[in-house]
């Protein structure tokens, strides 16, 4: 029983903030935004939610919080209906991880 419990625990260091907020995925050269939901946010990534995954590259920008963040993400993991990302460059402020929680 304890090793099924180990099994179901989660391996991660970083505390992960339920969002559930709207966003879009920006790929550069591709005319459409792809709209997803952040599903949830760590200062160092986040996971999406999109329609399918097919076809989306290693790397893209997400906006979020009406276009007042924008960050350079990178794909770590992916299922066909979500995406796990880390983001590019510095590391998003906790004050802008608890503005998207409040909204």
């Amino acid at each position: 029983m304890k090793e099924d419990e180990d099994k179901n625990k989660d391996r991660r260091y970083v505390q992960r903030t339920k969002v559930l907020r709207g966003a879009k995925i920006i790929v550069p050269r591709h005319s459409p935004v792809i709209h997803c939901t952040v599903q949830n946010l760590t200062d160092g990534g986040a996971c999406l939610k999109v329609a399918n995954t097919y076809g989306l590259p290693q790397t893209f920008e997400l906006t979020f919080e009406s276009g007042r963040t924008r960050r350079a993400c990178r794909v770590v993991w992916r299922t066909h209906d979500q995406l796990g990302v880390s983001f590019l460059g510095e590391v998003t402020p906790a004050a802008e991880r608890k503005a998207l929680v409040a909204d």
